[in-house]
């Protein structure tokens, strides 16, 4: 569905991944760890088409990913950003809809079929009564959930989430984790995550990239790559290694 092809991506003198091969496929929830400022959120611009590779490239359906039509790759791929600023005052509902335009052609109005599925991605994430109030009303986790039910709404099967569980509570962390994972279990569907919570990452991923600060990128099954040396390394700091319940857990030593 998705694969990069001897991808490096540079910012300013340091290298962010260098020659990075690596095919992601249908059914699979891929994490992206690193600490701050290791290239997380600009690996995702790259696979989404959005950043330029300073050598490589990143394949959509074998097809160079920059090279497909917007439209067409926004029917394809959705994108959910670590900050949403809108540009204009909206509802949440309206906010939701734009989730839809992709799939609309060229001055085509939104169907009752757009506003079913608007209506369902805003019950799908518990705000179903939000649908009229305006976003400047909701707080940060509720305008959060927000976004995510327009991606939703766009029902794209491949998926980039830059930090989707940011400002929001635990219970919300794992349900709205819950159900984005789930999608990849629908037939030809993908989901490439940015996280920071590596217990997270442990519950609902099955594949990792791990971008280490000196360009080097560790990728394959999670299970793998959650190895507290690898943790260890790529946090800079020590890491308590907990057994509990047939899982493994970390927290900062």
């Amino acid at each position: 569905m998705l694969r990069t092809d001897r991808l490096t991506l540079r910012v300013a003198d340091r290298t962010l991944c260098d020659r990075l091969d690596v095919g992601f496929n249908a059914g699979e929830n891929w994490v992206i760890l690193g600490a701050n400022g290791s290239g997380k959120t600009t690996l995702l611009h790259a696979l989404a088409g959005l950043r330029e590779p300073d050598q490589g490239g990143v394949m959509l359906d074998d097809i160079p990913v920059r090279d497909t039509p917007h439209r067409q790759r926004a029917r394809r791929v959705g994108v959910l950003f670590q900050d949403f600023e809108p540009a204009f005052p909206a509802t949440a509902l309206e906010t939701v809809l734009t989730g839809r335009y992709p799939r609309l052609e060229r001055w085509q109005w939104e169907s009752t079929e757009d506003y079913r599925a608007a209506e369902t991605a805003l019950e799908a994430v518990e705000l179903a009564g939000f649908a009229q109030r305006p976003l400047a009303t909701l707080s940060g986790g509720e305008r959060r959930r927000v976004e995510i039910a327009a991606l939703l709404a766009q029902d794209a099967p491949i998926c980039l989430l830059d930090e989707p569980t940011n400002h929001l509570d635990l219970r919300h962390q794992v349900r709205i984790l819950e159900l984005l994972a789930g999608r990849a279990y629908r037939p030809g569907h993908l989901n490439i995550f940015v996280l920071h919570d590596v217990n997270l990452a442990a519950r609902f991923g099955t594949h990792g990239i791990l971008l280490f600060d000196d360009g080097e990128c560790l990728h394959g099954p999670l299970s793998d790559m959650l190895a507290r040396p690898n943790l260890e390394r790529l946090y800079h700091c020590r890491l308590r290694e907990i057994h509990a319940e047939g899982a493994r857990w970390y927290l900062p030593d």
